[in-house]
């Protein structure tokens, strides 16, 4: 993820550790070095001492990349590799069911540490995340980092988040398809019809269109009837096919998908 807002910084970290937690999963948290622990605890528990607990009995840890690579002190992603496969290890000993690490990138220049370095570590990764045991957001404040790096790190990354929680966002796909990834809730309507009529006015060679929710957490009511209106109104296409998952397949037939010849839905499963 990205930022530049440092509300948003906290709005996807408390997210993502409180999923963590919920999920029985141990937590370690590595924040912009220069924020004091108690900031960070206070934002975390900003409806209630809920992480307390967590911390007494070993399940929240907040530590820095100076912690993590000693004895040694200057970085190589090798050392950084190691230790966090270790954590996990740890973390699977101790009873958890996995470990996240919620990671923010201030530590390069904290540790004046050579970007080109880090970036190497981005892309060659994945041993981390064998077995599933261990997921990671690295947040990249876009007022410390440069567009190319930003750039670079997006293509390296298998998932780029949403800036906010609860926004949508649309993705055009090669072959015409449209992805929707986010909220489609009732303030995200309009954009989301607007996306739809794009591509159905652009995929009429084709005669058929690939309408992608499963990156979709919300669908409402609206968007889902705006969805089944516009494909009754393609005159132009032969199929509309919606690959969604079991909940947004049930709301769209409730409101009368099944009627309408030419939408197709396709559920598919989500990984777990």
């Amino acid at each position: 993820m990205s930022y530049d807002d440092d509300e948003v910084r906290w709005e996807v970290m408390t997210a993502f550790v409180r999923l963590g937690l919920a999920q029985g999963e141990k937590v370690m948290l590595f924040p912009d070095p220069w924020l004091p622990e108690a900031e960070v605890l206070a934002r975390l528990d900003f409806t209630g001492p809920g992480t307390m607990t967590a911390r007494e009995r070993g399940q929240l840890v907040l530590s820095s990349m100076r912690v993590l690579i000693r004895p040694d002190r200057r970085f190589t992603p090798e050392r950084q590799i190691g230790r966090l496969h270790s954590e996990t290890a740890r973390a699977a000993a101790e009873g958890f069911t996995g470990l996240r690490a919620f990671i923010d990138m201030r530590w390069v220049p904290d540790l004046n540490a050579d970007v080109r370095v880090m970036m190497h570590r981005e892309t060659h990764a994945d041993a981390l995340f064998e077995g599933h045991r261990y997921s990671e957001i690295c947040a990249y404040d876009r007022r410390w980092f440069g567009p190319e790096v930003l750039h670079a790190m997006d293509r390296a990354h298998p998932r780029s988040l949403l800036e906010r929680l609860g926004t949508l966002r649309s993705v055009r796909g090669g072959d015409g398809s449209v992805h929707f990834i986010g909220d489609a809730d009732t303030p995200a309507r309009r954009p989301f019809v607007s996306a739809l009529e794009l591509a159905l006015s652009g995929s009429t060679g084709t005669r058929r269109l690939t309408v992608d929710l499963t990156r979709l957490h919300l669908l409402s009511v609206g968007c889902a009837t705006a969805l089944i209106v516009l494909a009754a109104r393609a005159a132009g296409h032969d199929l509309v096919e919606v690959r969604c998952d079991r909940v947004h397949a049930r709301t769209l037939h409730r409101l009368g998908a099944g009627a309408v010849p030419r939408l197709v839905t396709t559920e598919v499963i989500r990984p777990c």
